[in-house]
């Protein structure tokens, strides 16, 4: 899939061995509104949100106790985009010094908790080698890790539900 512009919020709840996804408003401006999402599930299973930012990069949220991991497809766009800044202020993760012209040439990279699905059978190299293929999307990387986590499809049809609302 090629999606250009596709933006979405989604949490992922684990409820009686099934994968539940559903939408949330987000307009990409407060790391807070998608660590709520997902608190509020209120959740005895695995719980993230999984967010597609114009589909230039992803980020993971996974809260856990006292903490808040999170995965950003491209680290570089932290260095003009505020909202992916955030999250790597958020971790404490140093935010890459790039002027405007070497941002546009600068190698992507992912940063943050590549084991964050490591509890769900999803290792950490699994998820470095999604993130580092260059010739995918990141929605594309995204229904990858939802398809090796067992909720592809489901992500899929919300994806295509997305296309069909834009027709």
């Amino acid at each position: 899939m090629s999606h250009d512009d596709l933006s979405f919020a989604i949490t992922v709840t684990s409820a009686e061995g099934a994968w539940v996804i559903r939408p949330f408003k987000d307009d990409f401006t407060d790391v807070n509104t998608s660590i709520k999402a997902v608190r509020n599930l209120r959740s005895e299973g695995a719980a993230f949100a999984l967010l597609c930012v114009e589909d230039d990069y992803f980020v993971v949220v996974r809260p856990v106790p006292g903490d808040v991991r999170m995965l950003l497809s491209d680290a570089t766009y932290a260095s003009e985009d505020d909202f992916a800044a955030d999250f790597l202020d958020l971790r404490d993760i140093d935010i890459p010094d790039l002027d405007e012209d070497e941002w546009e040439d600068a190698d992507p990279y992912g940063d943050g908790d590549f084991d964050i699905f490591a509890d769900l059978g999803l290792d950490e190299n699994q998820v470095g080698y999604i993130i580092d293929n260059d010739e995918d999307w990141p929605s594309d990387m995204l229904l990858r890790i939802a398809g090796e986590l067992g909720f592809g499809d489901e992500l899929e049809d919300f994806i295509d539900g997305l296309d069909s609302d834009d027709s």
